[in-house]
């Protein structure tokens, strides 16, 4: 009777343990530290338009502060306050609405800019927001080259443009293009990068076997899956029912998020290399956030099980609040740039990435979407 008793508590504090596990913060403590690690930044970086220097001075308008800014946008349709939109109106101000590399360019680092241009755009169309990224896109297709997108951060960095103007402009134009510029990217590029046998992408050519991680599984970085994972669910959010190709980006964002859940760590992050923990292993927060939003996003739309994600997203998301974020609202676990597991290391709480804009992004999509969950 005794160890009958000893059996039946144990299981009802696990069943105790793995219930709070699963459960959500509330949204008042979401919402706490997202504001916390926002004013982190905003209070760093006071002027929009100061250039970052690192190991050489760039333009405050790249990549990196873009997906800051992809964040703090999503950041401010939940909590609409009016410094979040001055910021972001005057990052676009103090670089009149450029792109690195002027209309010219076909980087889609330079253009991911253009999201919170189009974004603010939305919300007050002056027409010096869009023309120069517009300008950009439109050359792009009228040139009818399709294989600018050749590492998988760019379909990140420029596919949501195409989008934005598509629905911007009702023009279906952009979506094809945009489609023929993924597909590219997923099936022909280096061969594809894409392999529908793991449901992950390889960063780039370099990276289709026969190169293998150190115990012999193909290179599968986190982030740059991450991206993907973003750049699918923010063609996917504005895209209507009947736009052309969305069923093929959904079936990938489907088979991309149920790869993920079994990769992930005891401590709710996932590694930088997804099949190799031994590589550089260890929390990681950029990547760890982007299948959060990811996931987040996916039940809030009702197309992924409740059930069954839930756990997954309580388990990261309590993991980057409670050991990634800092008293002074930084993030640590935060990988720098690069494009492999060996890139930007050492990886570590008290580590600090040549760049701190582009994780908070990541974190901020996140969150938002999590804070939704609650709502």
């Amino acid at each position: 009777m005794k160890r009958f008793m000893l059996t039946t508590l144990f299981l009802f504090g696990c069943t105790v343990q793995l219930l709070f596990a699963q459960k959500i913060p509330s949204s008042g403590k979401i919402l706490k530290v997202l504001k916390q690690t926002n004013a982190y930044f905003m209070n760093k970086w006071p002027d929009a338009g100061k250039t970052i220097i690192t190991n050489k001075e760039r333009p405050s308008n790249i990549w990196t502060r873009a997906i800051y800014y992809e964040g703090l946008m999503k950041l401010y349709t939940i909590r609409p306050e009016k410094e979040y939109y001055d910021y972001a109106v005057q990052w676009g101000e103090k670089h009149q609405w450029g792109l690195a590399g002027g209309i010219q360019t076909r980087n889609a680092d330079n253009q991911a800019c253009g999201q919170t241009y189009i974004d603010l755009y939305n919300i007050d169309p002056k027409p010096e927001r869009i023309k120069d990224i517009k300008a950009s896109i439109d050359l792009m297709m009228a040139s009818g080259k399709v294989s600018d997108w050749t590492w998988i951060d760019a379909i990140q960095m420029g596919m949501p443009v195409f989008a934005r103007l598509a629905h911007l402009y009702k023009d279906d134009a952009y979506y094809e293009y945009m489609y023929k510029m993924y597909m590219h990217s997923k099936n022909i590029e280096g061969g594809g990068l894409y392999n529908s046998k793991d449901s992950l992408w390889w960063r780039d050519k370099d990276f289709v076997p026969p190169y293998k991680e150190p115990n012999g599984e193909d290179c599968y970085w986190s982030r740059g899956n991450g991206w993907v994972v973003a750049a699918l669910v923010r063609v996917l959010e504005i895209m209507p029912e009947n736009a052309p190709h969305r069923e093929e980006y959904l079936k990938t964002y489907h088979e991309m998020i149920k790869a993920l859940v079994p990769l992930q760590r005891t401590d709710g992050f996932w590694n930088v290399s997804l099949h190799d923990a031994t590589h550089f292993g260890g929390k990681e927060t950029s990547g760890t956030a982007l299948f959060v939003y990811g996931m987040a996003w996916g039940i809030n739309q009702g197309i992924l099980d409740k059930a069954l994600y839930t756990p997954v997203i309580a388990k990261a998301w309590a993991g980057m609040t409670k050991e990634a974020v800092r008293k002074d609202g930084s993030l640590g676990y935060l990988q720098g740039t690069g494009k492999e597991p060996k890139d930007g290391q050492p990886v570590g709480y008290t580590s600090t990435p040549d760049f701190e804009d582009y994780g908070l992004g990541c974190f901020l999509l996140a969150g938002t979407e999590v804070y939704k969950l609650q709502k």
